[in-house]
């Protein structure tokens, strides 16, 4: 399951990755928000992180204007490792090397193409499980 969440800005970007995730087969719930209305991002990136975080979903990906905001407010709970990315290498890496557990994006960034390329590389792509990686990822947690 992934947690998806995103702010007005974001609203019509995260709808294209709900139809590309029903095109996977891939099971998703949608924290909000529901509509292009203007809305504070926090209070949908907070529900969607602490999903992932309590294990009610296994990653998440969140979007507004510039993915900058919902990836602060992720990273600021417990056992969650948000990216910002906004191009394929980045998504790779952050999940080979940090083993991120939500993705954020701006959707006043990237267009919907190369986001749903992101979507792809991030939810495809393994941890390395590498010892340097695990050892790396242990004192984020600290």
């Amino acid at each position: 399951m992934i947690a998806l969440a995103s702010d007005h800005g974001g609203y019509v970007l995260k709808q294209a990755v709900i139809e590309h995730l029903k095109e996977r087969g891939m099971g998703y719930k949608d924290y909000g928000c529901y509509s292009e209305e203007s809305c504070d991002y926090p209070e949908f990136a907070k529900k969607a992180a602490h999903a992932v975080a309590d294990g009610e979903c296994e990653c998440g990906i969140l979007i507004c204007g510039t993915g900058i905001g919902v990836c602060i407010v992720a990273n600021k709970i417990k056992g969650i490792r948000a990216a910002l990315c906004h191009d394929c290498f980045s998504a790779a890496a952050t999940r080979e090397h940090n083993h991120a557990n939500i993705l954020t994006m701006g959707a006043r960034v990237i267009g919907t193409g190369l986001a749903l390329k992101i979507v792809d590389t991030f939810l495809d792509t393994p941890f390395s499980d590498e010892e340097r990686h695990l050892r790396r990822i242990a004192q984020i947690e600290d």
